[in-house]
């Protein structure tokens, strides 16, 4: 039971932080694109800090090792997984670089995972999906 009581906050840490990050992206402000590089640096340190996972890693590994990286982290269930892909979606809408590509592509890998695991199909995670595709150049 206490073990039980300990994921369930580790759960509901991780979606906090998760949905105050991306509070951070979703709101508008002026010369976004000067704080940017500065907001997704105190994002990975949040997110190494609090939960020890390693965007920057993250970013990085193959498709292949997605799955295997996530299951890893005890709290990330499928809404906190839905969770960061939003956040590394956000990460990619406001980023004006060539890395924009990659953030598209690890949100779409996320949203793909998360309709692996999830048992209900949700129209808005394919709504999110389709935009990721069509953010990649992708065609559905």
């Amino acid at each position: 039971m206490e073990q039980k009581d300990f994921l369930l906050r580790e759960i509901e840490k991780i979606g906090v932080l998760l949905r105050a990050i991306l509070s951070l992206f979703t709101k508008e402000e002026e010369n976004f694109a000067i704080k940017i590089d500065k907001k997704f640096d105190d994002t990975t340190e949040k997110l190494f800090n609090e939960t020890g996972f390693d965007l920057n890693y993250f970013l990085s590994m193959q498709e292949s090792q997605i799955k295997e990286y996530i299951s890893r982290f005890k709290g990330l269930n499928t809404q906190n997984i839905e969770l960061m892909a939003d956040v590394i979606y956000q990460f990619g809408a406001k980023d004006l670089t060539s890395g924009r590509k990659t953030h598209f592509i690890k949100a779409l890998n996320l949203y793909d995972l998360c309709n692996t695991l999830d048992k209900t199909f949700s129209f808005e995670r394919q709504k999110k999906i389709e935009n990721a595709m069509v953010e990649i150049g992708q065609k559905m």
